[in-house]
């Protein structure tokens, strides 16, 4: 199987969706085609516990939080993945993000 494209998806507070998508703009990497800035973007509700060692961007360790957050998913060149992961977590928060990357098929 060969794929020259993949996924990403990342959670990220509401305030930092418009400094990531414009990152990321800068590297191409939500380019396609003669378009750019194409990601989407939904509210969901994100839960973590920080433990003891840990510098939380939201909540106290210890104990359980809830907030709303933003899945950030868009398409990417295989050419452009440790350069976009690079951004994401340069723009991002939280101390320990969650970025998962998938290959898409050709």
């Amino acid at each position: 199987m060969e794929f020259n494209d993949v996924k990403f998806e990342t959670y990220i507070p509401q305030e930092y969706v418009d400094k990531l998508r414009n990152t990321l703009n800068e590297i191409g990497t939500l380019t396609i085609g003669n378009y750019d800035s194409c990601m989407a973007y939904s509210k969901v509700t994100g839960n973590w516990r920080a433990l003891k060692g840990s510098n939380p961007y939201e909540g106290e360790i210890g104990k359980l939080c809830t907030a709303d957050e933003y899945k950030i998913e868009f398409r990417c060149s295989i050419d452009l993945i440790e350069k976009t992961y690079k951004k994401i977590k340069e723009v991002h928060p939280y101390e320990e993000p969650v970025i998962n990357v998938f290959p898409l098929l050709k």
